[in-house]
């Protein structure tokens, strides 16, 4: 079992947290996965709709639209990225509408949970109220005091970070979160006022001798080489190039605050810009770099399973494909 979702689990039987769902399938699940979306190394569009539409009962109600509906709708969707209404979709306006995609889904989700959180239904979420959500129960841990099995301390120091987002989200510093608040802790990330927050909860935990920059070495954490090999293992190779090409903007061997930021921060721009890229790789017909509408139409299956209709989930949400945005 994963380190840490075993240590929630030891202080007693809750709903495990998405964040530690999302490392353990990340550590132990990944081929499983890889192995269902590319059987025999064939791409599996079902595998994208039933995993990004929710499960077969979303994927159901897309397949009971018509072809003559899937096509209008989602004319109506390619209407709404082309921004400068010239017939062309390009780069540019794929990925801005992949990232404002990504952007609404989430605060989707931030406003049921919301309802789900708020347990006595009076428009406030209370630190209490989300411990009983997440684990049944209310917990308070000792700030002062360490707990001596290494699961157990671990899982404190999550749950002591958390209940400090919790308090930096209260802006009015009243018993519990408004939605809005409550959206900036689940999402600090798209919220301005949380931006130094997130900084200094990852200077914290990363910067070791308190310079306030995080080096490679403090970058790549615990990691120290087998003494026995001759280079590093490729993941390590892997995270160097990305400390050195993608984070480390001033090539100073350090990041900065901000260059920290773009490490801590999902980096949303970049995942569109490479679904974009690759749309048009893919429905690209006569090689202009950009897209019309009779080269989506064309290609609509490849569309429809793409993050530009969020795998298809856009022909089923009105936000996406009605006159008004």
């Amino acid at each position: 079992m994963c380190p840490r979702l075993a240590s929630a689990m030891r202080l007693g039987p809750r709903p495990a947290t998405l964040g530690l769902l999302l490392l353990c399938a990340a550590a132990a699940g990944a081929g499983e996965a890889e192995e269902l979306h590319y059987p025999q190394g064939e791409h599996r569009a079902d595998y994208d709709r039933e995993a990004l539409l929710g499960g077969k009962e979303e994927v159901d109600e897309y397949v009971k639209l018509t072809p003559e509906e899937q096509h209008k709708r989602l004319q109506s969707i390619i209407k709404k990225i082309d921004l400068d209404s010239d017939g062309f979709l390009t780069e540019s306006e794929l990925s801005s509408w992949i990232q404002m995609s990504f952007k609404h889904y989430a605060m989707q989700e931030a406003k049921q949970q919301f309802v789900e959180y708020d347990k006595n239904s009076d428009g406030i979420v209370s630190w209490d109220e989300y411990n009983i959500q997440m684990y049944d129960r209310v917990i308070d841990f000792d700030e002062n005091t360490a707990l001596d099995d290494t699961e157990e301390e671990s899982f404190r120091q999550l749950h002591l970070k958390d209940k400090k987002r919790f308090e930096k989200a209260n802006q009015d510093s009243g018993p519990g979160l408004n939605l809005e608040e409550f959206i900036a802790f689940e999402h600090p990330e798209e919220v301005d006022y949380m931006t130094e927050f997130v900084i200094q909860e990852a200077l914290e935990e990363h910067d070791k001798n308190g310079d306030g920059f995080v080096s490679l070495e403090e970058f790549l954490g615990d990691y120290r080489r087998d003494p026995t090999a001759n280079e590093d293992p490729e993941w390590i190779l892997v995270e160097k190039d990305r400390f050195l090409n993608d984070y480390d903007k001033d090539a100073d061997g350090r990041l900065d605050p901000q260059e920290l930021l773009s490490w801590v921060v999902p980096n949303n721009q970049g995942i569109a810009q490479e679904e974009a890229l690759h749309l048009i790789d893919e429905v690209d017909l006569n090689s202009d770099r950009k897209l019309s509408e009779a080269e989506i139409l064309e290609n609509q299956d490849l569309f429809l399973t793409s993050e530009a209709t969020d795998y298809g989930r856009q022909l089923q949400d009105e936000y996406f494909y009605h006159d008004e945005l």
